[in-house]
């Protein structure tokens, strides 16, 4: 398979998830085997923010990369949109701290690139296969792991104790196909309890959320006035964030990934504990 890259720039606006605050994005076609590379409008320079498994600094609600004042905070989205629709090459220039969060889910990025189109280029695409079992977890029974598999496939468990999420498919299998992102991961949005909300703001998180960029829920019920877009759509946009998340590797996997309650902070180990033992894996075309 070919590499792919946008075949012209496209801009938007948006307000970031936690900071609350508007920014500009503009995605830009790239070379080949340049990856997905963000860049900061800082001192009226564009200047690149490192982004591998090793320059995530904060995962508590999103994902957050790059090193000293050169960093951009919620890139989750952004890149499973990128990973979903196979796009390998793009500039993402932004003039904020944090990518938008648009309706919370990545639909607006994919119309977005669909907008830009998207360009073959010639150079073969690379992949990071898995050659055996990788596996992380945590004292309290989560868990996310690597194995190998001629393709790439995602399965994730969720398990909330409230009401309104037991009585939801907990548990979703995915090959990771453009048009399989297109229908059943791209639309799903990011979730929260009602409970929490005050408590996050009060950290200096969640202050641009609302019921139009997330499904909200009590004990019981969804509260967004239209409902769920998928029965399951709080497990499906664990996989829009895991896929995300993944992608920071720079390429996509030729694996299968299986997780259980996993988030942003296991994930992001379970990426580093991949890259750190180099018998585990290889690139391939």
């Amino acid at each position: 398979m070919l590499q792919h890259t946008l075949n012209s720039s496209v801009s938007t606006t948006g307000v970031g998830l936690h900071t609350g605050r508007p920014v500009s994005v503009t995605f830009h076609p790239a070379p080949e085997s340049t990856g997905i590379v963000f860049r900061r409008l800082i001192n009226q320079e564009w200047l690149p923010v490192k982004t591998d498994p090793f320059s995530v600094y904060e995962t508590r609600l999103c994902t957050c990369v790059g090193e000293g004042n050169i960093t951009v905070m919620t890139v989750e989205h952004v890149l499973s949109a990128f990973a979903g629709m196979e796009i390998d090459n793009a500039y993402v220039d932004i003039d904020g701290e944090e990518m938008p969060i648009w309706d919370g889910s990545s639909a607006p990025i994919v119309w977005l690139i669909t907008r830009a189109g998207i360009c073959q280029q010639t150079a073969l695409r690379r992949y990071v296969s898995v050659n055996r079992l990788i596996r992380v977890e945590t004292p309290d029974g989560k868990w996310a792991q690597l194995e190998p598999y001629d393709g790439y496939k995602i399965q994730f468990t969720i398990d909330f104790p409230q009401a309104v999420v037991k009585n939801s498919p907990d548990t979703v299998c995915f090959e990771v196909k453009r048009d399989l992102y297109l229908e059943e991961v791209g639309r799903a949005r990011t979730f929260g309890f009602v409970h929490e909300v005050e408590a996050l703001r009060s950290q200096g998180l969640a202050r641009g959320g609302s019921f139009s960029s997330a499904v909200v829920l009590d004990e019981f019920e969804v509260l967004n006035p239209e409902g769920m877009r998928y029965p399951d759509e709080l497990v499906r946009h664990k996989v829009l964030d895991a896929l995300g998340d993944l992608y920071i590797l720079g390429a996509p996997l030729k694996a299968s990934f299986k997780a259980y309650k996993s988030g942003h902070a296991l994930n992001n180990q379970l990426l580093r504990a991949l890259i750190s033992d180099t018998t585990a894996w290889s690139y391939t075309y």
